[in-house]
């Protein structure tokens, strides 16, 4: 007997989680022709000849991303290809960036390490970093594409594409990106800049939320397996930090942060906005989780008792106006203008009997 599409999900899910958990941290690959630089930019003999001072370092570099990448962190190097690779970083817990994904491409220059490499950043549209751009533009003075102290610029003889990789998930994407923003950092701690910080924080997050819904429908290659299994695995996660946020229970960002004691919050003030903005990618992330396969039926009936909630006090609301003195007044009112309208209407035709169009009966 074949078994149903429900039971097919579920393998391919199981599977797909099997593959996640073991899919190893550094590797190499053989297709990067999904990669932003596969056609700008062109091996040259420096990258081809094992015997070169830019190959050398660049199978140094491969050997040092192999050993020290953190769990956070996954590169996938190409075989024919040494001067390209991608990287994925998993947003840090106690940031607006939890349990989200981040694609880089990477592409070595000939002159390799005498300038930085190049980093373009898979924005899908969204802008959810002042140092992230939709154009895929990083700024980052580790790359020379900021401003920044000699010490924090690039330097051949000591930087590494490792440094840049650690830069991007530690200095980027942090807990207040708000304060990334030029001429903004020296303003944390103060009242009113910290609200600004929190605003900003929802709207990452749910620029987050986006971001996970473009990857289930088109994930980077060579890492198709690694997106499914993540988000199969955290679905339960983000969705309980999105009810979270919503409902006030936390500020964006606190959901998988370790608890403080001595700072218990009452319930915050949700914006309308965000709270819109938030249950409508609910819903979507809801939906899109599910068909990825993890296990969300519990997320599914909030949905539809939240749904059937609103339908009811929609309906209560008509109702309520049919039974409103001051709505039947107003109604009344309407219907004696309009039976006065149509009165002179009448009048001024009995007048004018001739009047073209008009019925003189």
């Amino acid at each position: 007997m074949a078994a149903d599409s429900n039971e097919i999900v579920a393998a391919t899910s199981v599977i797909a989680v099997a593959n996640a958990t073991r899919f190893s941290r550094f590797d190499v690959a053989t297709d990067d022709s999904d990669h932003h630089y596969h056609k700008s930019s062109k091996p040259s003999d420096q990258f081809t000849n094992a015997t070169s001072a830019v190959h050398k370092k660049i199978m140094k570099e491969w050997k040092l991303l192999d050993k020290n990448l953190p769990d956070s962190i996954y590169v996938r190097v190409y075989e024919h290809r040494i001067d390209l690779f991608r990287a994925a970083i998993v947003g840090a817990a106690g940031t607006p960036y939890h349990d989200a994904l981040f694609f880089f491409d990477v592409a070595f220059p000939p002159d390799y390490p005498n300038r930085p490499p190049q980093v373009h950043y898979r924005s899908y549209g969204f802008r959810l970093n002042p140092n992230l751009y939709t154009s895929g533009r990083v700024c980052l003075s580790l790359l020379n594409t900021w401003s920044g102290k000699k010490s924090e610029k690039w330097d051949p003889s000591r930087s590494t594409v490792l440094q840049v990789l650690l830069s991007l998930q530690a200095l980027v994407l942090n807990e207040k990106p708000y304060f990334n923003e030029p001429g903004f950092g020296g303003w944390s701690g103060r009242t009113y800049w910290e609200k600004k910080s929190s605003g900003y924080n929802e709207d990452v997050f749910i620029l987050c939320c986006k971001t996970t819904l473009c990857l289930l429908r088109r994930p980077p290659k060579n890492f198709e397996q690694f997106v499914t299994g993540h988000f199969h695995e955290r679905a339960n996660a983000i969705l309980s930090a999105c009810n979270a946020y919503k409902s006030g229970a936390m500020r964006v960002g606190e959901y998988n942060k370790p608890p403080q004691p001595s700072s218990r919050m009452s319930k915050l003030e949700v914006s309308r906005k965000f709270k819109e903005s938030m249950e409508l990618v609910y819903a979507q992330l809801v939906v899109a989780f599910a068909k990825n396969g993890a296990s969300v039926g519990n997320f599914v009936e909030q949905l539809k008792v939240e749904r059937e909630a609103k339908v009811i006090s929609s309906t209560g609301a008509k109702l309520a106006d049919n039974t409103n003195p001051a709505g039947s007044g107003k109604r009344f009112i309407n219907k004696l203008k309009k039976i006065f309208f149509m009165g002179l209407k009448k009048a001024k035709t009995l007048k004018n009997p001739g009047t073209p169009g008009v019925s003189s009966s």
